[in-house]
């Protein structure tokens, strides 16, 4: 099966039954060619349908919101969606001694979604280096 090629379609297609951190990879690599053709915008505009995992629902927004902020492109707005936020901490790690370093460490879009993870969470070998940067304003 092909790449998904859009963050909605990570969605549908998990929805469907396939695995999240697959479709999100596979995902990621589609997104950092985009960023070097320079049509990356495109790839999370659509909104993703809603998934039954409140933590991927909400990573959703939080891949979406960080996607744009480290390639500045247009924030979108469905990333603000109150449904794409968590309402008790998420740690992407059950080692407690690592707790305190993803509180400090995780970006924006993650950290106030509650979603604690580590400063580059997806990071992938075809990720451009030296490009963008971590944080910018909301637009």
């Amino acid at each position: 099966m092909s790449r998904p090629h859009t963050l909605a379609e990570v969605a549908r297609r998990r929805n469907a039954g396939e695995d999240f951190s697959f479709l999100l990879r596979e995902f990621l690599d589609e997104f950092y060619a985009a960023v070097r053709k320079g049509d990356a915008a495109a790839l999370i505009t659509d909104e993703p349908p809603p998934v039954p995992d409140d933590r991927e629902h909400a990573s959703l927004g939080a891949i979406g919101e960080h996607l744009a902020r480290r390639w500045h492109l247009p924030i979108p707005a469905w990333t603000d969606d109150p449904s794409r936020f968590l309402r008790r901490p998420y740690f992407t790690t059950s080692i407690e001694g690592l707790k305190a370093l993803l509180l400090v460490e995780s970006p924006l879009a993650f950290r106030r979604r509650l979603i604690f993870t580590e400063a580059e969470p997806l990071r992938r070998a075809r990720m451009p280096i030296g490009v963008g940067s971590i944080e910018q304003p909301r637009s």
